[in-house]
């Protein structure tokens, strides 16, 4: 076994895999970017090599530079992670002339499945079924236009080189596709470096599942089941689950087996992941297509440990160095069913639009690592919470890599147990200093498709009603929530004197304290009133109800609101003030009317960058008239493209930014006038 790995990544899977070699006594040696240099993944290793600037290209994507860093420090082997250089067959190469082993699969491996042109055509000749399409080498627009009219629409274009949704579009009308074609080979070429395409039929209804795979060098590969990835936005994941729901045993079977071939075709070695597209046929069973094989560890790994009992960081650990598969195929087993959701920075009522700043309070559900060594049984234990995470509170969520935050796991007996766990898990996470995902995971969660397994991966679209969009929490919750954060913070200045206390207390008399808040970007006058017996009464507007509150901790509150019985917690971080409740949280400014005083009418006709981001293209002109809602601008953020459109009707009289620069967040892009 290695005694010291160089682990070529960052956030939350290179503390992943830091973990794992720490329980096996590996040492490791973290490399970093200058704007991860306090990242806890840096402080996770016993060692760590700065290797560039901000942008991956300056740092994580730079082989030279950590192949440099593993000879430097002495590391025997490189763990890729995924992401980055992890399907990378030239740094795989790289690693191996430099007597440094690769954590992964041969070069070979990598570059067979690496395209997926080559993967299709691979498995086409090993009987494998596949989506029918134009897999081939031309990539000429007119040609592929020609292709996808061939295949008919809805076509599916996807970057050869691709994965994580990035330089993948749907199609549905002939006029789009040059333009579609257009923006994913932008997408594919910055994401991969490579712009070559295919174009497939979009299946209808399709379910996204996929095998975990792993083999060792003497020849033994197994599967370790299914994941359902279904759930999807942007063409990206966002809950996974294991095993797939209504998977028979005898589709289970057919699929590991086709995964295991594929496999052996490439003289596969470590982790894989073959994906498949399946749809439902008459009978309610599975038809499935082969989509293409990740060469690499998967991000929802966790779940296949969890209904397994496995550590797959250590036996990727224990293939590279040239040991056995710990278990063969007839010693695997699945107990249970297991649930990941992925914390993204992100705001998903605006279609998902990444989110950046400072991660101001940032507190997880209680949780324990049910990761087990190859001999352990699965894990069944009743508080079955795992968080993998790779950032601490405090920490800032930059521009320059994607936006998850964290991930979820939860384990229960049955899938209606992990649905009740992960919600509750979802409910205690409590996240303030931007924007994210997590409201909006417990709404898919707590929805009657996902509850049901109505799954496919236009669950989120077809269910926009229910799971976008929402009303924000009530107000009267959020109005308790701040008072009583108020209340409390009072009593712990004041002590218990109340000559001292400002919560409307007078020796003989009532009194009011009023609070200005802003909701749901109005504002909303409250006031806490001290009646003549001591009783106190909560008014919002016209309302009121009687009301109690009583700290039962750090942040939390124990509250009366009428007959209601509520339990919230509160954070407050400057003017912003974060309620959590059962029902849902929000986030309110406490308002001064002076600040906002001058604040202009005319915001409504800027166009200003939503996030940090580089300029990609303009699609107007200085002297067009635009009409609201009209696509102008493409800014890439995050490893994504973002289109954004005009906010009113107008003729643009001024662009701002050239393409290529880069935008500060909040910056105007182009002036309009009436």
């Amino acid at each position: 076994m290695f005694t010291k790995i160089l682990i070529a990544n960052r956030g939350e899977i290179a503390c992943r895999v830091a973990a794992t070699a720490r329980r096996l006594g590996i040492r490791t040696v973290a490399v970093y970017s200058e704007a991860d240099a306090n990242a806890q993944h840096v402080a996770a290793c016993d060692e760590a090599v700065l290797i560039g600037g901000p942008a991956p290209r300056d740092s994580y994507l730079r082989a030279e530079r950590i192949l440099e860093a593993a000879q430097a420090t002495g590391a025997q082997a490189v763990h890729p992670g995924y992401g980055f250089l992890s399907e990378n067959e030239d740094f795989a190469r790289d690693c191996a002339e430099a007597g440094i082993a690769f954590i992964g699969p041969p070069a070979d491996a990598i570059a067979a499945m690496g395209s997926k042109s080559a993967a299709k055509a691979l498995m086409e000749k090993a009987g494998v079924p596949l989506v029918p399409g134009y897999h081939g080498d031309n990539n000429d627009p007119g040609f592929l236009a020609g292709q996808a009219e061939r295949i008919g629409y809805p076509v599916l274009i996807k970057a050869s080189a691709g994965g994580g949704g990035k330089g993948m579009r749907r199609v549905d009308r002939p006029e789009d596709f040059v333009a579609a074609l257009a923006s994913c080979q932008r997408e594919a070429k910055a994401s991969f470096g490579d712009d070559h395409v295919l174009v497939e039929r979009y299946v209808t209804r399709p379910r996204h599942i996929e095998i975990q795979v792993f083999a060792d060098t003497l020849g033994h590969c197994v599967y370790l089941f299914e994941r359902d990835c279904s759930v999807q936005r942007r063409h990206q994941k966002v809950l996974e689950e294991a095993p797939a729901p209504g998977m028979s045993d005898a589709r289970r079977a057919e699929m590991g087996a086709a995964a295991v071939a594929a496999a052996q075709a490439v003289g596969y070695v470590g982790a894989g992941t073959v994906e498949f597209i399946a749809e439902e046929v008459n009978d309610g069973d599975l038809r499935f297509y082969f989509m293409e094989m990740n060469t690499r560890l998967q991000v929802e790994h966790p779940v296949t440990e969890a209904i397994t009992g496995t550590d797959l960081v250590e036996w990727q650990l224990r293939v590279a160095a040239g040991q056995r598969l710990p278990k063969l195929q007839d010693e695997l087993r699945m107990q249970g069913h297991a649930i990941e959701a992925r914390i993204c920075a992100e705001n998903p009522d605006a279609g998902f639009l990444p989110a950046t700043g400072a991660l101001d309070v940032l507190r997880w559900p209680a949780h324990v690592a049910f990761r087990r060594n190859a001999d352990a049984e699965p894990f069944h234990d009743p508080a079955a919470v795992r968080v993998d995470a790779g950032v601490r509170e405090g920490d800032a969520i930059s521009p320059y890599y994607d936006s998850m935050i964290a991930k979820l796991i939860v384990w229960g007996e049955n899938r209606a147990q992990a649905l009740a766990r992960l919600d509750a898990a979802l409910e205690a996470t409590r996240i303030v200093g931007l924007q994210t995902n997590v409201a909006f995971l417990r709404r898919v969660v707590r929805s009657q498709a996902f509850a049901t397994a109505d799954l496919d991966t236009a669950l989120i679209e077809r269910e926009r009603a229910v799971l976008l969009d929402q009303p924000p929490l009530a107000l009267e919750v959020v109005a308790a929530g701040v008072v009583a954060h108020a209340l409390a913070d009072e009593v712990s200045l004041s002590g218990t004197d109340p000559w001292s206390r400002r919560d409307g207390w007078r020796l003989h008399g009532g009194a009011r304290r009023h609070f200005d808040i802003e909701h749901a970007g109005e504002h909303h006058e409250v006031a806490l009133a001290r009646l003549h017996d001591g009783a106190l009464r909560l008014e919002v507007g016209e309302r009121a109800w009687a009301f109690t509150a009583r700290p039962v901790g750090d942040d939390q509150h124990d509250i009366t609101l009428g007959l209601r019985r509520l339990k919230l917690a509160v954070h407050v971080h400057g003017e912003r003030v974060a309620v959590f409740s059962a029902e849902g949280s929000a986030v309110v400014h406490e308002f001064d009317a002076i600040a906002h005083a001058g604040e202009a009418a005319g915001e409504g006709g800027r166009l200003t960058a939503p996030m940090p981001g580089k300029v990609v293209a303009f699609l107007t002109q200085a002297g067009d008239t635009v009409a609201k809602g009209q696509p102008v601008a493409v800014m890439e953020a995050m490893k994504m493209e973002h289109t954004l459109t005009a906010p009113r009707d107008g003729v643009v009289a001024e662009l701002l930014y050239a393409v290529g620069d880069q935008v500060a967040e909040g910056g105007e892009l182009l002036r309009l006038q009436a």
